[in-house]
């Protein structure tokens, strides 16, 4: 039996066609939930077409989003509990069909390691990294994923790399290093990017996502950069989608008055089948999301990524311009973005059909 675990909305997105493309080929896998996120996830379950996980490791009635690292170890406390008072019940649906069972953890949330530890130290099963083998060489920077990601490896069975580049970086691994080509991140696109939804946004217009812990904890910085955008926005609209936590600070700060509904607009931070059709619309990206990163690598869309280190190869040299947090490299794609733009492979890779093959034929299912 297969049992993916996951814990956030971007692991559901990531992992859906995968867990479609196994069920297509006969298997059932099952759905171990560890909540870091919570709000959305029952919309993007049903935007997903996925069910609903077979077992909350958070119980559902306790479960909050997890956004603070303060958070982290009360939610591992609970995840570890569900996982150990739940063993035997986990470990027999992993053996239900009979053959050997295989846990699947993606890429490098808290949830990546410790459902890999559950998975070997808990469950004795074996486990699979889906966007394994990512790496800035830094262990720093980002934190706590590059961290996350080295942890993983050392627990994984099958590496899912994305590119050769991936591969490489696994070299010394154990186990077996499958490349798939892509991140499967283009297969959900491939599904959501045809979705129809109205929108209240100009006919063009950037778009930007600033959400990470390391610029939101950083007053200055987080201005200085909102400010460039609302400069460019002289320029042509720029639509800035920001969840609860950016939309905090922006008021701790009295970021405000940056703000209009004709230039610089912020809105809600949409639902992935919504958001990716908005994407493909934009002129250009400003961002932190290495996620985002990769989904505008594969659209060939112009994006800045305003970041010290990304981990991700996708678009850089290309499409993707990292700022290295420095104002004048985002101003520089501000003003020449267009230089940016490259041709669509959207249509190209199909990692998810490698990964299902690969578990099929070895025994999984």
């Amino acid at each position: 039996m297969i049992a993916f675990i996951a814990g956030t909305t971007a692991e559901l997105i990531k992992l859906a066609p995968v867990h479609h493309a196994l069920v297509a080929r006969g298997s059932k896998p099952v759905l171990w939930f560890t909540a870091q996120h919570v709000d959305e996830v029952a919309s993007t379950l049903e935007d997903l077409r996925l069910p609903e996980p077979d077992l909350w490791l958070v119980p559902r009635g306790r479960a909050r989003n997890l956004e603070t690292p303060s958070q982290v170890p009360a939610w591992a406390a609970a995840v570890l509990r569900t996982a150990t008072t739940q063993r035997a019940e986990m470990r027999a649906a992993l053996a239900s069909d009979g053959r050997p069972g295989v846990v699947v953890v993606h890429g490098d949330t808290f949830t990546t390691p410790y459902g890999a530890a559950i998975a070997r130290r808990i469950l004795r099963s074996r486990v699979a990294h889906i966007e394994a083998g990512m790496r800035t060489g830094n262990l720093l920077n980002p934190f706590p994923e590059e961290l996350n990601r080295r942890i993983a490896t050392r627990m994984t069975d099958i590496h899912f790399a994305p590119t050769q580049n991936e591969v490489h970086n696994l070299r010394s691994a154990r186990g077996v290093v499958v490349n798939t080509g892509a991140n499967t991140v283009i297969d959900a696109m491939r599904d959501a990017i045809s979705s129809q939804w109205g929108d209240d946004l100009p006919t063009e217009f950037g778009l930007a996502t600033l959400h990470r812990f390391e610029l939101l904890q950083r007053p200055d910085k987080f201005r200085d950069v909102l400010e460039l955008l609302r400069d460019a926005s002289e320029k042509g609209p720029i639509v800035y989608f920001a969840g609860a936590p950016e939309r905090e600070r922006i008021a701790r700060h009295g970021l405000h008055y940056l703000f209009d509904d004709q230039r610089f607009i912020m809105k809600e931070k949409r639902r992935y089948l919504e958001f990716i059709p908005l994407l493909a619309r934009a002129k250009f990206v400003v961002t932190d999301s290495g996620g985002l990163q990769e989904e505008c690598a594969y659209l060939g869309l112009p994006c800045a990524i305003h970041r010290t280190h990304t981990e991700r190869r996708q678009g850089l040299e290309g499409n993707v311009l990292l700022t290295g947090m420095r104002t004048d490299r985002l101003i520089h794609f501000l003003e020449n973005y267009a230089e940016f733009r490259r041709r669509s492979t959207l249509h190209e890779f199909h990692p998810s059909e490698i990964i299902a093959d690969t578990l099929v034929r070895l025994g999984y299912s």
